[in-house]
């Protein structure tokens, strides 16, 4: 009787079983050609989207998630059925923005751990929590679950997506180059395309990246699936600082899945930039009504702020507030982009406090980076900054963003030539990139006026020393660009300082030309110049990243 209880279960687990983006999948060594075909429904579309690594319509991931209620209701030791419900969870609670679905996520699938260990096979609970700890943006505990498991099943190529996705919010952009590399020797759908497009971007390869996104929508096989796949156009797009290109990425988007409220946001972004203000505001609040995450509320507060509707702003900034407190009820780490409101709207001092933990955590991706640099500089400690934000411009992503944190930093310590060259970058890459920010980037760069006209200037804005540039004491060197940023870096710092493991210490806040005063002053010291970066083909984490 017990065998016949059990073959039942495992039939109608192999109907319902569906990948939700890479997660829920079936157990090893079951084949489709061992059991019948499913019949036609919600479950057997969720299933065919597994086949290819799709997400599935979140009609039919909602039909999942009750046909895994009620299966594991009824067998409470079916250790798969609980794993695929957890990550299931985790799906909707991060297309939905609820977070309040990651602690039954979390519970389901440590359920699936009791009934059947992780040693003993269970790596779809693996995976699982990897996926939970990445939305968390716990993104130590995801590398750690998902290296746990492609240590047992290493030809698993679903491990893959979560790995890279771990290694990415660590900044470990090697790591996540090699495992790309294994991912698509081990699968080539849509989601490996998804991941390798991630890839290409955060090596700053656009035209790759383009081309890669392209091909992914062209094979699209679903509404859900070409709706994520235009997106994905739509946001590299809008990098490029083309707003027409992405609008009309976003809007077939939204003609193949109207809810889908990050095509929404992304219009909304770009529609903003064409001065279609009025239209801007409209899919801003349709949006943000069903999908309130507390990034799309900062770019709004920021639309509002930048037409000086002041007190619209403040209502979707004291919404971002109440968002990030609600999400870290649930286990959700929302410092990076509560950082990046207080160092623009609130208390720059919190925001490198942030920014500190997060760094000592190991999340040092090339947004930390760039925030740390930036509310440094706002906190005003701008010597402290510059090195984050050099790491962050420096790991190969093209980013308007970062280049204007920069230049804007350089310009304060009276680096008016590296300035000019990197709010022209910001500029060039996207002119429309902040509604706020934008446009104080074209002010600081006119103040900034036009090089010396007395020949060639160097990085500092004044004319070579030909006899200077040849001292091998004065020349540039490779440690003036640190592999792992010192907040209280020093002109003469070597290869060892630069290793050297942070201190917090407020540094003096230097002396430096007003934000209004035009780039004509005198330049520092030969010996403070810091080298001509360098960006690499192959980003790699910095070296205290671990």
């Amino acid at each position: 009787m017990r065998s016949k209880t059990l073959k039942n279960a495992a039939v109608s687990t192999l109907v319902g079983a569906a990948l939700v983006t890479g997660v829920i999948m079936l157990a090893p060594g079951w084949e489709k050609k061992e059991a019948p075909p499913p019949a036609a429904g919600p479950a057997a579309r969720a299933l065919a989207a597994s086949d290819t690594g799709a997400p599935p319509s979140l009609a039919d991931l909602n039909v999942l998630i009750r046909d895994r209620e009620k299966l594991v209701r009824g067998f409470p030791d079916d250790a798969l059925s609980w794993a695929q419900l957890g990550s299931a969870y985790v799906e909707r609670g991060t297309r939905l923005g609820r977070t309040d679905h990651y602690p039954k996520a979390e519970r389901a699938l440590r359920r699936s751990l009791r009934e059947l260990p992780a040693s003993k096979g269970n790596i779809d609970a693996l995976v699982g929590l990897a996926e939970l700890a990445n939305a968390r943006h716990d993104f130590a505990g995801a590398r750690g679950y998902a290296e746990s498991a492609r240590k047992q099943k290493p030809k698993r190529w679903t491990v893959y997506p979560a790995l890279i996705d771990a290694y990415h919010g660590l900044g470990k952009y090697g790591a996540a180059g090699k495992a790309m590399d294994k991912l698509l020797e081990l699968h080539s759908g849509p989601q490996a395309q998804g991941r390798e497009v991630t890839v290409y971007r955060n090596r700053g390869w656009r035209e790759d990246a383009a081309a890669l996104a392209y091909g992914a929508t062209a094979n699209s096989r679903t509404p859900t699936e070409r709706a994520t796949a235009l997106h994905r156009e739509g946001e590299l797009a809008w990098e490029r600082g083309e707003p027409e290109d992405a609008v009309g990425h976003y809007t077939d988007a939204l003609k193949a899945v109207p809810e889908h409220y990050p095509s929404l946001v992304g219009r909304a972004r770009a529609l903003a930039a064409l001065d279609r203000t009025d239209e801007a505001l409209h899919d801003y609040e349709i949006a943000l009504k069903n999908l309130p995450l507390p990034e799309y509320l900062l770019e709004a507060g920021e639309l509002y702020e930048s037409l000086g509707l002041n007190g619209d702003a403040t209502t979707r900034y004291e919404l971002l507030r109440k968002q990030v407190t609600r999400a870290g009820e649930h286990g959700v780490d929302g410092d990076l982009v509560l950082a990046r409101y207080e160092a623009d709207h609130g208390d720059p001092a919190a925001a490198v406090r942030r920014m500190q933990g997060e760094w000592r955590r190991g999340h040092r991706s090339v947004e930390v980076a760039d925030t740390m640099g930036w509310a440094l500089y706002k906190a005003g400690r701008p010597e402290d900054g510059l090195p984050f934000a050099k790491l962050a411009n420096n790991q190969g992503v093209r980013s308007a963003l970062f280049s204007y944190h920069l230049g804007q930093i350089q310009r304060t310590l009276g680096e008016y030539g590296a300035a000019r060259r990197n709010i022209d970058e910001a500029l060039r890459t996207n002119p429309h990139f902040s509604p706020l920010l934008a446009p104080r980037a074209r002010a600081a760069r006119e103040s900034l006026g036009d090089p010396p006209l007395e020949g060639p200037a160097d990085v500092m804005g004044e004319p070579w020393d030909t006899e200077e540039s040849e001292s091998p004491s004065e020349s540039p060197s490779a440690s003036s660009s640190p592999s792992a940023p010192s907040p209280s870096p020093s002109a003469s710092s070597g290869p060892s300082a630069a290793a050297e493991k942070p201190t917090w210490s407020p540094a003096p806040v230097p002396s430096s030309a007003p934000a209004s005063e035009p780039a004509t002053g005198s330049a520092a010291p030969a010996a403070a110049r810091p080298a001509p970066q360098v960006r690499p083909v192959l980003p790699s984490a910095p070296a205290t990243a671990g």
